[in-house]
Protein backbone atom coordinates (compact mmCIF):
# COMPACT_ATOMS: atom_id res chain seq x y z
CA UNK A 1 0.00 0.00 0.00
CA UNK A 2 1.21 3.51 -0.80
CA UNK A 3 0.30 6.98 0.39
CA UNK A 4 1.12 10.55 -0.57
CA UNK A 5 3.67 12.01 1.86
CA UNK A 6 5.02 15.56 1.75
CA UNK A 7 7.50 15.39 4.61
CA UNK A 8 9.03 13.08 7.16
CA UNK A 9 10.37 14.96 10.17
CA UNK A 10 12.85 13.09 12.32
CA UNK A 11 13.82 14.07 15.86
CA UNK A 12 10.59 15.98 16.33
CA UNK A 13 9.95 17.08 19.91
CA UNK A 14 6.67 19.01 19.58
CA UNK A 15 4.41 16.35 18.08
CA UNK A 16 3.61 14.31 21.16
CA UNK A 17 5.63 12.88 24.04
CA UNK A 18 9.34 12.18 23.72
CA UNK A 19 11.45 12.20 20.57
CA UNK A 20 9.35 11.32 17.54
CA UNK A 21 9.29 10.94 13.80
CA UNK A 22 6.37 12.79 12.25
CA UNK A 23 4.98 11.71 8.90
CA UNK A 24 3.05 14.41 7.07
CA UNK A 25 0.39 13.16 4.66
CA UNK A 26 -0.93 15.22 1.78
CA UNK A 27 -4.53 16.29 1.47
CA UNK A 28 -6.85 18.16 3.83
CA UNK A 29 -10.63 18.80 3.68
CA UNK A 30 -10.21 22.16 5.41
CA UNK A 31 -8.79 25.30 3.82
CA UNK A 32 -7.78 27.46 6.75
CA UNK A 33 -6.70 30.95 5.75
CA UNK A 34 -3.85 30.90 8.28
CA UNK A 35 -2.49 27.50 7.24
CA UNK A 36 1.06 26.88 8.44
CA UNK A 37 1.66 24.01 6.02
CA UNK A 38 -0.28 24.92 2.86
CA UNK A 39 1.68 22.33 0.90
CA UNK A 40 -0.37 19.73 2.77
CA UNK A 41 -3.80 20.96 1.68
CA UNK A 42 -4.02 19.72 -1.90
CA UNK A 43 -4.01 15.96 -2.33
CA UNK A 44 -1.81 15.71 -5.41
CA UNK A 45 1.87 16.51 -5.95
CA UNK A 46 2.84 20.16 -6.47
CA UNK A 47 5.89 21.97 -7.81
CA UNK A 48 7.52 24.34 -5.33
CA UNK A 49 9.71 27.10 -6.79
CA UNK A 50 11.99 29.14 -4.55
CA UNK A 51 12.82 32.26 -6.53
CA UNK A 52 15.52 33.31 -4.08
CA UNK A 53 17.57 30.18 -4.80
CA UNK A 54 17.20 30.28 -8.59
CA UNK A 55 20.37 30.95 -10.61
CA UNK A 56 18.51 31.45 -13.90
CA UNK A 57 20.82 28.86 -15.46
CA UNK A 58 18.16 27.67 -17.93
CA UNK A 59 18.58 23.93 -17.33
CA UNK A 60 14.91 23.57 -16.41
CA UNK A 61 13.92 25.36 -19.62
CA UNK A 62 15.76 22.78 -21.67
CA UNK A 63 14.52 19.83 -19.61
CA UNK A 64 10.79 20.57 -19.41
CA UNK A 65 8.80 18.86 -22.20
CA UNK A 66 5.76 21.02 -21.45
CA UNK A 67 7.61 24.36 -21.93
CA UNK A 68 6.46 25.49 -18.48
CA UNK A 69 9.77 27.23 -17.75
CA UNK A 70 11.27 30.23 -19.50
CA UNK A 71 13.89 32.91 -18.94
CA UNK A 72 12.82 36.51 -19.43
CA UNK A 73 14.43 39.89 -18.91
CA UNK A 74 12.98 41.79 -15.98
CA UNK A 75 15.14 44.92 -15.95
CA UNK A 76 17.68 43.36 -13.60
CA UNK A 77 18.78 40.66 -15.97
CA UNK A 78 17.45 37.20 -16.74
CA UNK A 79 14.67 35.90 -14.51
CA UNK A 80 13.04 32.51 -14.34
CA UNK A 81 9.31 32.44 -15.14
CA UNK A 82 7.15 29.42 -14.33
CA UNK A 83 3.89 28.93 -16.23
CA UNK A 84 1.95 26.72 -13.83
CA UNK A 85 -0.83 26.33 -16.36
CA UNK A 86 1.55 24.24 -18.47
CA UNK A 87 3.17 22.37 -15.59
CA UNK A 88 2.19 18.71 -15.16
CA UNK A 89 4.55 18.16 -12.19
CA UNK A 90 6.54 15.55 -14.13
CA UNK A 91 9.84 16.28 -12.38
CA UNK A 92 12.33 16.59 -15.22
CA UNK A 93 13.07 20.16 -14.15
CA UNK A 94 13.72 19.11 -10.55
CA UNK A 95 16.26 16.49 -11.58
CA UNK A 96 18.43 19.07 -13.40
CA UNK A 97 18.09 21.98 -10.94
CA UNK A 98 21.53 22.56 -9.42
CA UNK A 99 20.37 25.15 -6.87
CA UNK A 100 17.50 23.11 -5.38
CA UNK A 101 15.07 25.91 -6.15
CA UNK A 102 12.61 23.42 -7.64
CA UNK A 103 11.05 20.64 -5.60
CA UNK A 104 8.14 18.27 -6.00
CA UNK A 105 6.03 18.37 -2.85
CA UNK A 106 4.24 15.09 -2.29
CA UNK A 107 5.72 11.70 -3.09
CA UNK A 108 4.13 8.28 -3.25
CA UNK A 109 5.69 6.05 -0.59
CA UNK A 110 4.89 2.56 0.59
CA UNK A 111 4.26 1.64 4.21
CA UNK A 112 7.59 -0.19 4.17
CA UNK A 113 9.48 2.85 2.88
CA UNK A 114 7.98 5.11 5.53
CA UNK A 115 8.61 2.62 8.32
CA UNK A 116 12.23 2.20 7.24
CA UNK A 117 12.67 5.93 7.85
CA UNK A 118 10.72 5.85 11.10
CA UNK A 119 12.66 2.94 12.56
CA UNK A 120 16.03 4.59 11.89
CA UNK A 121 15.58 6.39 15.24
CA UNK A 122 14.20 3.51 17.29
CA UNK A 123 16.98 3.89 19.87
CA UNK A 124 15.78 7.44 20.63
CA UNK A 125 12.18 6.28 21.00
CA UNK A 126 13.21 3.75 23.61
CA UNK A 127 15.35 6.24 25.52
CA UNK A 128 12.92 9.17 25.41
CA UNK A 129 9.55 7.43 25.26
CA UNK A 130 8.81 8.70 21.76
CA UNK A 131 7.48 7.07 18.64
CA UNK A 132 5.51 7.81 15.48
CA UNK A 133 3.18 10.76 14.86
CA UNK A 134 1.02 10.86 11.74
CA UNK A 135 0.01 14.35 10.73
CA UNK A 136 -0.79 16.28 7.57
CA UNK A 137 -2.66 17.65 5.86
CA UNK A 138 -5.27 15.43 7.41
CA UNK A 139 -4.60 11.73 8.11
CA UNK A 140 -8.31 10.96 7.69
CA UNK A 141 -7.96 11.92 4.01
CA UNK A 142 -5.69 8.87 3.63
CA UNK A 143 -7.43 6.71 6.21
CA UNK A 144 -6.38 3.30 4.87
CA UNK A 145 -2.73 4.31 4.57
CA UNK A 146 -2.81 5.86 8.05
CA UNK A 147 -4.28 2.69 9.53
CA UNK A 148 -1.67 0.58 7.74
CA UNK A 149 1.13 2.76 9.14
CA UNK A 150 -0.32 2.44 12.63
CA UNK A 151 -0.52 -1.35 12.32
CA UNK A 152 3.11 -1.50 11.17
CA UNK A 153 4.24 0.82 13.98
CA UNK A 154 2.40 -1.20 16.61
CA UNK A 155 4.10 -4.38 15.37
CA UNK A 156 7.37 -2.60 16.21
CA UNK A 157 6.08 -1.63 19.65
CA UNK A 158 5.99 2.11 18.92
CA UNK A 159 3.94 4.74 20.73
CA UNK A 160 1.59 6.24 18.12
CA UNK A 161 -0.02 9.69 17.86
CA UNK A 162 -2.48 10.87 15.24
CA UNK A 163 -2.79 14.61 14.73
CA UNK A 164 -6.16 15.44 13.23
CA UNK A 165 -8.64 18.19 12.52
CA UNK A 166 -11.34 15.64 13.28
CA UNK A 167 -13.10 16.29 9.98
CA UNK A 168 -13.78 12.92 8.39
CA UNK A 169 -15.80 9.75 8.61
CA UNK A 170 -16.30 8.15 12.00
CA UNK A 171 -15.52 4.72 10.54
CA UNK A 172 -11.96 5.84 9.79
CA UNK A 173 -11.42 7.23 13.28
CA UNK A 174 -12.96 4.14 14.84
CA UNK A 175 -10.48 1.97 12.93
CA UNK A 176 -7.58 4.05 14.23
CA UNK A 177 -8.82 4.15 17.83
CA UNK A 178 -7.31 0.88 19.11
CA UNK A 179 -4.02 1.63 17.33
CA UNK A 180 -3.56 5.20 18.60
CA UNK A 181 -2.04 6.01 21.98
CA UNK A 182 -2.78 9.75 21.79
CA UNK A 183 -4.95 11.85 19.50
CA UNK A 184 -3.75 15.44 19.02
CA UNK A 185 -7.15 16.90 18.18
CA UNK A 186 -7.54 20.42 16.79
CA UNK A 187 -10.23 22.78 18.03
CA UNK A 188 -10.05 25.88 15.86
CA UNK A 189 -13.22 27.96 16.12
CA UNK A 190 -16.10 27.26 18.50
CA UNK A 191 -19.01 28.83 16.61
CA UNK A 192 -20.00 26.56 13.66
CA UNK A 193 -20.82 29.35 11.18
CA UNK A 194 -17.55 31.15 11.92
CA UNK A 195 -15.67 27.87 11.67
CA UNK A 196 -17.08 27.31 8.19
CA UNK A 197 -16.31 30.88 7.21
CA UNK A 198 -12.63 30.56 8.10
CA UNK A 199 -11.92 26.90 7.26
CA UNK A 200 -14.44 26.06 4.54
CA UNK A 201 -16.28 23.51 6.70
CA UNK A 202 -18.61 23.54 9.70
CA UNK A 203 -17.29 22.02 12.92
CA UNK A 204 -20.41 19.90 13.48
CA UNK A 205 -18.74 16.69 12.28
CA UNK A 206 -15.57 17.62 14.19
CA UNK A 207 -17.44 18.08 17.47
CA UNK A 208 -19.36 14.84 16.98
CA UNK A 209 -16.18 12.87 16.29
CA UNK A 210 -14.44 14.43 19.28
CA UNK A 211 -17.23 13.46 21.64
CA UNK A 212 -17.47 9.96 20.22
CA UNK A 213 -13.72 9.41 20.62
CA UNK A 214 -13.93 10.67 24.19
CA UNK A 215 -16.92 8.46 25.00
CA UNK A 216 -14.98 5.41 23.79
CA UNK A 217 -12.06 6.12 26.07
CA UNK A 218 -9.55 7.57 23.62
CA UNK A 219 -6.66 9.54 25.05
CA UNK A 220 -7.06 13.02 23.56
CA UNK A 221 -5.13 16.24 23.81
CA UNK A 222 -6.82 19.35 22.44
CA UNK A 223 -4.75 21.67 20.27
CA UNK A 224 -6.12 25.17 19.95
CA UNK A 225 -4.46 27.47 17.42
CA UNK A 226 -4.94 31.11 18.38
CA UNK A 227 -5.33 33.31 15.30
CA UNK A 228 -5.45 37.13 15.52
CA UNK A 229 -8.78 38.61 14.52
CA UNK A 230 -10.38 35.19 14.07
CA UNK A 231 -10.61 33.29 17.35
CA UNK A 232 -8.78 35.42 19.92
CA UNK A 233 -12.03 36.49 21.54
CA UNK A 234 -14.04 35.85 24.68
CA UNK A 235 -16.67 33.75 22.93
CA UNK A 236 -14.07 31.24 21.77
CA UNK A 237 -12.31 31.24 25.14
CA UNK A 238 -15.60 30.42 26.86
CA UNK A 239 -16.26 27.74 24.26
CA UNK A 240 -12.92 26.09 25.04
CA UNK A 241 -13.68 26.21 28.77
CA UNK A 242 -17.10 24.64 28.23
CA UNK A 243 -15.56 21.90 26.12
CA UNK A 244 -12.94 21.13 28.78
CA UNK A 245 -15.57 21.08 31.52
CA UNK A 246 -17.63 18.55 29.54
CA UNK A 247 -14.60 16.29 29.05
CA UNK A 248 -12.74 16.27 32.37
CA UNK A 249 -10.59 13.27 31.44
CA UNK A 250 -8.87 14.84 28.43
CA UNK A 251 -5.09 14.46 28.41
CA UNK A 252 -4.74 18.26 28.36
CA UNK A 253 -4.79 21.27 26.08
CA UNK A 254 -2.12 23.15 24.11
CA UNK A 255 -2.62 26.78 23.14
CA UNK A 256 -0.75 27.45 19.91
CA UNK A 257 -0.23 31.05 18.76
CA UNK A 258 -0.24 31.98 15.09
CA UNK A 259 3.01 32.38 13.19
CA UNK A 260 3.12 33.43 9.51
CA UNK A 261 5.52 30.73 8.32
CA UNK A 262 3.03 29.57 5.71
CA UNK A 263 3.27 32.81 3.72
CA UNK A 264 6.62 32.00 2.08
CA UNK A 265 5.43 28.48 1.32
CA UNK A 266 2.38 29.85 -0.50
CA UNK A 267 4.64 32.03 -2.64
CA UNK A 268 6.78 29.03 -3.57
CA UNK A 269 3.61 27.14 -4.54
CA UNK A 270 2.39 30.03 -6.68
CA UNK A 271 -0.59 30.89 -4.49
CA UNK A 272 -1.49 34.28 -3.04
CA UNK A 273 -1.48 34.63 0.74
CA UNK A 274 -4.98 34.38 2.21
CA UNK A 275 -4.16 35.71 5.67
CA UNK A 276 -1.52 37.92 7.22
CA UNK A 277 -1.03 39.44 10.65
CA UNK A 278 1.10 42.54 11.10
CA UNK A 279 2.62 41.23 14.31
CA UNK A 280 2.76 38.01 16.31
CA UNK A 281 3.74 39.48 19.67
CA UNK A 282 0.15 40.34 20.63
CA UNK A 283 -1.17 36.87 19.83
CA UNK A 284 1.63 35.26 21.84
CA UNK A 285 0.58 37.42 24.77
CA UNK A 286 -3.04 36.35 24.25
CA UNK A 287 -1.96 32.71 24.20
CA UNK A 288 -0.13 33.09 27.50
CA UNK A 289 -3.17 34.82 28.97
CA UNK A 290 -5.51 32.03 27.87
CA UNK A 291 -3.12 29.29 29.05
CA UNK A 292 -2.89 30.93 32.46
CA UNK A 293 -6.65 31.39 32.66
CA UNK A 294 -7.26 27.73 31.91
CA UNK A 295 -4.58 26.58 34.35
CA UNK A 296 -6.11 28.67 37.14
CA UNK A 297 -9.40 26.90 36.55
CA UNK A 298 -7.67 23.57 37.07
CA UNK A 299 -7.36 22.43 33.48
CA UNK A 300 -4.14 20.73 32.42
CA UNK A 301 -2.32 23.07 30.06
CA UNK A 302 0.58 21.44 28.23
CA UNK A 303 3.31 24.06 28.18
CA UNK A 304 3.51 27.25 30.21
CA UNK A 305 4.18 29.89 27.55
CA UNK A 306 1.91 30.71 24.68
CA UNK A 307 4.67 30.43 22.13
CA UNK A 308 6.44 27.31 23.50
CA UNK A 309 4.01 24.40 23.64
CA UNK A 310 4.58 20.69 23.74
CA UNK A 311 2.25 18.61 21.71
CA UNK A 312 2.03 19.36 18.17
CA UNK A 313 3.52 20.29 14.98
CA UNK A 314 1.58 20.82 12.86
CA UNK A 315 -0.84 20.29 10.74
CA UNK A 316 -1.60 21.88 7.57
CA UNK A 317 -4.35 23.91 9.18
CA UNK A 318 -2.47 25.71 11.99
CA UNK A 319 -0.25 28.73 11.58
CA UNK A 320 1.95 27.44 14.38
CA UNK A 321 5.73 26.91 14.32
CA UNK A 322 5.86 23.55 16.04
CA UNK A 323 8.29 21.56 13.95
CA UNK A 324 11.79 21.53 15.31
CA UNK A 325 13.55 18.54 13.91
CA UNK A 326 15.70 17.08 11.17
CA UNK A 327 14.05 17.07 7.78
CA UNK A 328 14.44 13.72 6.11
CA UNK A 329 15.49 13.29 2.49
CA UNK A 330 13.20 10.44 1.61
Amino acid sequence: MTGRVFDIQRFSVHDGPGIRTTVFLKGCPLNCAWCHNPEGIRAGPELSFDREKCLACGECVRACPMAAHSLQTDGKGLAHVLDRGRCEVRGECVSVCCSDSLEIVGRSLSVEEVMREVMADRVFYRQAGGGLTISGGEPLMQAEFTAALLVAAKKEGLHCCVETSGFGGWEALCRMLPLTDLFLFDWKVTEPVEHERHTGQSNTIIARNLRELYARGARIRLQCPLIPGINDNEGHYEGIEALLESMPNLDGISILPYHPLGTAKLERLGRPPAFAASTTSAIRQSARFLAGRLARRGFRVVGTEGDRQEGGQRRAEDGVPRREGIKSDF
